[in-house]
């Protein structure tokens, strides 16, 4: 299709959502005939049948689905638009489009967000976050065009991306290493050699973490038996809250994992330490959310120095 008509898509939209021609004519005010003569040109154009016939209703077809995902992204961004234009930002809450690398701790990922959300809802200023879960390549993707407003990620941006990106580094935390309550006394008393042939949950090996881990267990002398390797690092501690193996986390999240996991802490390091990030496309940040989570982050979460710094061209 060489341009794409957005009054035909409107119309398949409102049959999509309806679910027949005679539904969406009552909702739009206009005569089913029209709306038939649309989507026939709207099918046209896209080469291809966009609904097929089940009795009496119009389901989707496979390509009716494609073009209805994007037509529901498309017309509710246009409901937010006529909100803001309409209102300011007092038309309706402002929205944050978030990303979180998969490895990252979500329980970190809450504490960064979470406190800007309440605060703005508390001061007037509502704020509707959206999550995107996803590898930090795929997520920079997103923000390169403008579809995400911060990446939350456990390492940097790098360089050579061929557009500009800034990581606002947000903190850093050591780690706790935790055990099934109630946890063996050996375990703690031993640590960090007891972690040795001792059954391991650990990220996976792409992650930056997983390599200083490794680092850290060979100067040690240790050789865990490792049972599971986890992107994700809440399936991780759900493996660990059943006894599957230790696992480990940042300490600043230490009293949350023993609360919710029924875990106890066996031993900590200072010499393996997970960072934090922010990534934005703009060096200085603008959106009143994205200020309020970093500056949260940085004054009551973490207790270290910050630093800013570019990639990309």
């Amino acid at each position: 299709m060489r341009h794409l008509n957005y009054s035909h898509l409107q119309y398949f939209w409102a049959v999509a959502r309806e679910g027949s021609i005679v539904a969406a004519s009552e909702v739009l005010h206009v005569t089913p005939q029209t709306i038939s003569g649309q989507l026939k040109l709207l099918e046209e154009s896209v080469g291809q049948p966009l609904f097929d016939r089940s009795g009496r209703r119009l389901v989707l077809s496979e390509m009716g689905r494609v073009v209805y995902q994007y037509a529901d992204e498309i017309f509710s961004i246009g409901a937010e638009l006529a909100n803001v234009v309409r209102g300011g930002r007092g038309g309706g809450p402002a929205v944050l489009n978030v990303g979180m690398v998969s490895s990252m701790p979500k329980l970190i990922a809450e504490r960064i967000i979470a406190p800007a959300v309440i605060d703005g809802r508390e001061q007037g200023r509502p704020i509707r976050v959206r999550c995107t879960e996803a590898g930090l390549e795929q997520l920079l993707a997103e923000l390169s065009i403008h579809r995400l407003d911060l990446v939350l990620s456990d390492q940097p941006a790098p360089s050579g991306l061929g557009f500009k990106a800034y990581n606002h580094r947000l903190g850093e935390s050591g780690l706790s290493f935790f055990a099934r309550k109630p946890a063996n006394a050996e375990l703690k008393r031993n640590f960090p050699q007891s972690l040795n042939n001792a059954p391991m949950l650990l990220p996976s090996k792409q992650t930056a973490l997983r390599r200083q881990m490794d680092e850290w267990f060979e100067s040690h002398g240790i050789a865990p038996e490792i049972v599971g390797e986890f992107a994700d690092s809440a399936l991780m501690k759900a493996f660990g809250e059943t006894g599957t193996g230790l696992f480990a986390a940042p300490t600043v999240i230490e009293n949350e994992i023993r609360r919710m996991y029924r875990m106890s802490v066996i031993g900590r390091s200072a010499d393996v330490v997970e960072s934090f990030y922010a990534i934005s496309p703009e060096r200085r940040l603008k959106h009143d959310a994205v200020v309020a989570i970093t500056q949260r982050a940085r004054d009551d979460l973490f207790a270290s120095d910050h630093s800013l710094e570019a990639v990309g061209s």
